[in-house]
């Protein structure tokens, strides 16, 4: 769908002018994107978008650094994961939403970790999808190399989706050229470099014995190809939550959402309606 079926928005977030898209009523449902080169929350949600507003509040922001959310220059402003928590929790605040489902896919997962520890009264429900926050496996794959290595050509932008995705995933071309486009824009090279820099030296990572304070009922979802963020990870967040749930899919790489979104989507509602005692 174009962007312009979704309501856009911007909110002062603690000084970050933030965008977000907005669509749907009912409960409050927040999608995070992941910090993939070209990443946003249109590109990475778009699909999900008119899904989940069938039947939820839809709110897919843009974090720091990204889409049309503010750039600042990393010389006044660290990319790190602390200042993605602060921009989560106060786009809460500043949208007036006491209780949310926070959905986060790797690096936007890692972010509702975030949220979930700093006010876990907010917080219903968790789903953790290709999720970062352990650091499981300890060192870059090559997939995720395809990222951090980014040189900002269409053809690097083909090696960044091929490392997030399934051998059996072909991602439209549109798909390539938006993304390609958007690490074009004013500020968001130096600012893809910054948050780069940040996931080398770990600070996506929680200890686990933080981990373990979330009660909150949490779905892990993780695709079986996922070589940025492995069945390994997804496991170790199976044992540290004492609530969670799995689900595992097949054939799908880093981006469920994107390369088997009617799955995804599907486990995800079930998920969020089920009583859970």
């Amino acid at each position: 769908m174009p962007m312009s079926e979704f309501a856009s928005n911007f909110v002062d977030t603690n000084g970050i002018r933030t965008h977000y898209l907005e669509a749907g009523s009912g409960p409050t449902l927040v999608l995070m994107h992941g910090g993939g080169a070209g990443a946003d929350a249109y590109g990475n949600w778009r699909e999900c978008i008119p899904i989940f507003a069938k039947k939820y509040r839809v709110i897919v922001p843009d974090m720091v650094g990204f889409g049309r959310s503010d750039k600042p220059s990393p010389d006044g402003y660290t990319y790190d994961q602390p200042g993605r928590n602060r921009q989560l929790v106060t786009l809460l605040d500043a949208l007036n939403i006491d209780k949310a489902f926070l959905v986060g896919n790797s690096m936007g997962g890692a972010t509702c970790i975030g949220a979930t520890l700093q006010r876990p009264e907010r917080v219903e429900r968790l789903v953790l999808m290709g999720s970062a926050g352990l650091p499981i496996p300890e060192r870059p794959s090559p997939q995720l190399l395809h990222n951090l290595n980014y040189d900002f050509t269409v053809d690097g932008m083909r090696r960044v989706i091929a490392g997030l995705t399934s051998p059996k995933y072909s991602p439209p071309e549109e798909l390539v050229q938006y993304r390609f486009n958007l690490t074009h824009e004013p500020g968001a090279k130096a600012a893809l470099a910054a948050v780069n820099a940040e996931t080398r030296k770990g600070t996506l990572n929680y200890p686990e014995d933080e981990l373990r304070k979330i009660k909150q009922p949490v779905l892990i979802v993780n695709g079986k190809e996922d070589g940025v963020s492995t069945l390994a990870r997804a496991y170790r967040f199976l044992e540290l939550f004492e609530n969670s749930w799995g689900y595992i899919v097949p054939h799908c790489g880093h981006w469920a959402m994107i390369e088997r979104t009617a799955d995804f989507c599907a486990a995800v509602d079930r998920f969020l309606s089920q009583p859970v005692n």
